[in-house]
């Protein structure tokens, strides 16, 4: 399928980066809007109980292997601490491609920021990437939900007029890839319930500006393969990517992952945090499907919440 619309091995070789940011980053789910308005109200939340909009302080490790075509790509770790409303988030990984002699690269990304009743507010984020010959580093700053300051090293002096310009009105009620894709969801509603799967993610990666829209698929129920701690249904949702600015609209690989409507996020509740982690992202390439799939989930509470839980 890939093959007929990229049309080269060239073709391919370049969307293989679009494709690789996409399995790690494009797990992103359904929360609030980034753009609502914030006004917790003090005494709304019981200790040790979750309600819609609230996360339990503590902090959750979950561990995710990477695939493409069938051929193991490496692995990678997430881990979000949360304490009161402040939560910060690192996620490390190595991936290679036939023992590193096609594609070899490690990458890690953090952000930190502030947890409300309507959505993550991201302070910071940040990505150090190394291909190889190919080496970055990105560093964002937010200022009341807005992009504040963007660092990027190599720094390129002279832009490419065949990038569609990023406005400040567009960097406005957005989140980092790495905020919304594991802490955007906060719902009581039961496992694999559809409505999770209707919402409009708002992102900036440092360079592009565009939307992740989700909409339901269907439901499926976790084999003996998942992760210790999960079972039963899960909701399963298709995912459009909608690119808005920062792009080139002929990048090959930008109009295959907007046009292809076979993106699939599969979305679990984290046991006891308030939280919903995707548990399998499926994303058709020109190199065949990829994959990103959680294998290992640890929940632990922060000692206020344990203490007040019989």
């Amino acid at each position: 399928m890939g093959s007929r619309d990229c049309g080269s091995r060239h073709c391919g070789s370049r969307q293989y980066g679009v494709i690789v940011a996409a399995l790690l980053l494009i797990g992103l789910a359904p929360g609030r809007s980034a753009g609502e308005a914030v006004r917790p109200e003090p005494g709304q939340v019981v200790p040790g109980q979750v309600v819609p909009g609230h996360v339990v302080p503590g902090k959750v490790v979950a561990t995710y292997d990477a695939a493409l075509a069938g051929l193991s790509l490496g692995t990678f770790e997430v881990t979000a601490t949360i304490e009161g409303s402040a939560y910060e988030m690192t996620a490390d990984g190595r991936f290679s491609l036939l023992a590193g002699l096609l594609f070899s690269a490690t990458a890690k990304t953090t952000s930190s920021g502030t947890l409300t009743q309507a959505a993550p507010q991201p302070a910071t984020f940040t990505l150090d990437y190394d291909g190889g010959k190919k080496r970055e580093k990105r560093r964002l700053r937010f200022t009341r939900g807005a992009v504040s300051e963007i660092r990027i090293v190599p720094h390129k002096k002279k832009k490419n007029p065949r990038h569609i310009p990023v406005s400040a009105e567009q960097l406005k009620d957005v989140l980092d890839p790495l905020t919304a894709a594991f802490l955007a969801v906060r719902s009581d509603a039961p496992a694999g319930d559809l409505e999770v799967c209707r919402q409009t993610i708002p992102v900036f990666d440092g360079k592009q500006r565009f939307d992740l829209v989700l909409t339901p698929k269907r439901s499926e129920r976790l084999g003996d393969g998942a992760p210790n701690g999960l079972s039963g249904p899960v909701a399963v949702c298709r995912v459009r990517y909608k690119p808005i600015a920062g792009h080139r609209t002929d990048h090959p690989g930008v109009k295959f992952m907007s046009k292809t409507d076979e993106i699939e996020a599969w979305l679990v509740p984290v046991p006891r945090t308030g939280l919903y982690f995707p548990y399998k992202i499926l994303v058709p390439t020109g190199w065949g499907s990829g994959s990103v799939t959680l294998t290992g989930i640890k929940a632990k509470r922060g000692e206020r919440q344990r203490a007040s839980v019989p």
